[in-house]
């Protein structure tokens, strides 16, 4: 992986079994959260697939997009491009209406201190949008952090494992789940909660955090030892794959690979292919943030890029100071507060 260029082909690059689902999807695909870290891929991925499965169906990509050039770059590729504010009733209402909707607006960074504002975008907001489209598919964007830390040798946290979410964040997420299941049992939505537990490319990540603390020469901490992590290409993918599982009540999925890293092991890893000296401190607690996606590679299969190779092309891009996008994911922190 060498260039920007190329990540976002590989991205975006769909495969068959995405394009057999898509060529058996009815109607438009509208994305909410078009412009954040995952966006952008998403809309180029949905894009792609479409076009080869030849249905002629639009991809609305909706955002404030605040990325300069970001809404011009989506909308020469195909994009049916909408700039509004989900959080502004009226921008709201004015949406196309659409039978697939992909729901991926949150708030994580901030939320010490903003608490009032994280819980307004994570609960009151998928709310108003699962009115605004009652009775679309609407796939909604959760996270792993609605489970507890478990033993790093229980194999992680399934669909049926009791939530106990930990900080405001974490709990904030717990609603967004809770408010979109009212709803759909309410207006009898067909709806998908995906449990996302950190999906990574060149540009952010766990492994990104990683090789550029080892770069810089920055301590890594051991204590949240082990992380589970997932290409984000194949994350964009079950996304939308997962139009076709939704569901009253709803289908719950956790995402992500099916590995339990040490991180470690990564950090040694990565210093060896940077040419740097690892600096590790603290020691691996006996739990962690883990989730088992067993559910999600039975459905969808496995990853289409395995950890080895994540880790290969992260410490090339670090090496070769590429960009970041600067969004450090603190999968460090064991007391929920980001």
């Amino acid at each position: 992986m060498r260039s920007l260029a190329e990540l976002e082909e590989r991205l975006s690059r769909p495969r068959d079994v995405l394009v057999d689902d898509l060529r058996t999807l009815d109607g438009d695909i509208l994305i909410l959260g078009a412009g954040g870290k995952l966006g952008p891929s998403l809309v180029r991925l949905a894009l792609r697939g479409v076009a080869a499965a030849g249905t002629g169906a639009r991809v609305v990509a909706v955002s404030r997009f605040s990325e300069a050039g970001l809404a011009d770059a989506l909308r020469a590729e195909g994009a049916v491009v909408v700039e509004a504010d989900v959080t502004d009733d009226a921008a709201l209402a004015a949406l196309p209406d659409a039978p697939n909707v992909v729901f991926l607006v949150g708030a994580k960074f901030g939320t010490s201190g903003r608490e009032h504002a994280t819980w307004a975008t994570n609960t009151y907001l998928p709310g108003r949008v699962a009115n605004r489209f009652a009775g679309s598919r609407i796939v909604a964007l959760s996270t792993g952090n609605v489970y507890p830390l478990v033993p790093v040798t229980a194999g992680g946290c399934v669909e049926q494992t009791p939530l106990q979410p930990v900080g405001e964040y974490a709990m904030s997420c717990l609603g967004r789940e809770r408010i979109l299941t009212h709803f759909a049992l309410k207006h009898d939505t067909p709806l998908a909660l995906i449990r996302l537990n950190y999906a990574v490319e060149m540009r952010y990540g766990v492994l990104v955090d990683i090789a550029t603390a080892v770069q810089a020469g920055r301590p890594v901490d051991l204590t949240m030892g082990h992380a589970n992590v997932v290409w984000q290409g194949y994350a964009n993918e079950v996304t939308l794959r997962a139009l076709r599982h939704t569901a009253t009540p709803p289908f719950v999925l956790n995402l992500t690979g099916p590995e339990t890293i040490s991180v470690r092991q990564v950090a040694t890893a990565l210093a060896a292919r940077l040419g740097r000296e690892p600096v590790l401190t603290g020691t691996e607690a006996p739990t962690a943030l883990l989730s088992n996606a067993q559910l999600c590679h039975r459905l969808f299969g496995y990853p289409d890029v395995p950890v080895a190779e994540l880790i290969e092309w992260t410490a090339h891009w670090v090496a070769e100071d590429n960009p970041l996008l600067g969004k450090p994911t603190g999968f460090q922190r064991r007391d929920g507060n980001f």
